[in-house]
């Protein structure tokens, strides 16, 4: 039962997001981890409510994952009085931890408008389950790719080496 109420707990965050990002193009929020390590989803979030606090143009276009991440927590900082629990560096890596973004987007849900439509929340329940890929899965194919990476070397050089070694 506990799994099932954070399972809708997350469709409604997610619907909650996906709704108040729908104006940004350079934003689809379709998870709890890949889709926020670019700092658009956050910058986006806070953006949506608080237009007259940054240039979404500037933002967006001139800086890296990592300058927009800080920029996003320094703002949500600043002006909405939530505190700055992650560092940019782990957000903007390939997978970052999902419970971690889920308990930032938690404190923002807690503070900006919260009205979530039917609509927004069956969207959600269409996407792709491809798309919600968990941390666990994603480390999953990490590992595998890694593990080929090394048999293959492994072979590379057990070739080589045997080429080397033969009488010329």
């Amino acid at each position: 039962m506990a799994g099932l109420q954070q399972t809708n707990s997350e469709m409604i965050l997610l619907s909650w997001v996906r709704q108040l990002t729908r104006n940004y193009p350079q934003v689809n929020v379709t998870n709890f981890t890949t889709s926020w390590s670019d700092g658009l989803a956050f910058n986006a979030l806070l953006h949506s409510h608080r237009p007259d606090l940054f240039d979404w143009n500037a933002v967006a276009a001139q800086q890296s994952p990592v300058q927009r991440l800080d920029h996003a927590f320094n703002i949500a900082r600043q002006h909405l009085g939530i505190e700055k629990l992650l560092d940019p560096e782990d957000v903007a890596t390939a997978c970052p931890d999902k419970k971690s973004i889920l308990m930032y987007v938690t404190s923002l849900f807690q503070v900006l408008p919260q009205q979530v439509t039917t609509e927004a929340i069956r969207e959600v329940e269409m996407l792709p389950r491809h798309s919600r890929v968990t941390r666990e899965e994603h480390i999953e194919v990490h590992e595998q790719h890694f593990s080929q990476e090394v048999s293959f070397t492994f072979l590379l050089s057990s070739c080589c080496s045997k080429v080397v070694s033969l009488p010329t």
